[in-house]
């Protein structure tokens, strides 16, 4: 049996809207982005920034449901900028294929439904 790692979560285009230093460490994302998404808090998980290039690893905390909040901590805050869009992506090992939860968000970090690849 051969392991690979498999994306199995996807959050596109969030937009960070804090960047805390003096924080132990994380990304804290808004509760109903996490449910939708399938993530868990505690998992690990690729954030990539598209404004500048920056790609880090991290964990993700429970930010309150709705509230929009991506909010970047520690270290990891110094790669970021407050409005920088972000795509946060986990992975999983498998066997065998794996059918990624990907999800859209707003300008707002609230979710959007992705249209039908018919509709695009």
């Amino acid at each position: 049996m051969i392991l690979r790692s498999l994306l199995r979560s996807k959050i596109h285009w969030a937009r960070v809207t804090e960047a805390e230093v003096d924080y132990v460490g994380s990304i804290a994302i808004d509760a109903d982005l996490i449910e939708r998404a399938d993530l868990m808090p505690g998992e690990r998980v690729h954030v990539w920034d598209v404004e500048n290039g920056q790609r880090f690893e991290t964990y993700v905390i429970e930010a309150e449901r709705l509230s929009g909040t991506i909010c970047v901590n520690g270290a990891a805050a110094h790669r970021v900028e407050v409005g920088d869009r972000l795509i946060i992506a986990a992975f999983a090992l498998a066997d065998e294929p794996v059918e990624p939860r990907i999800i859209m968000v707003d300008e707002d970090n609230r979710y959007r439904p992705v249209p039908p690849a018919d509709a695009r």
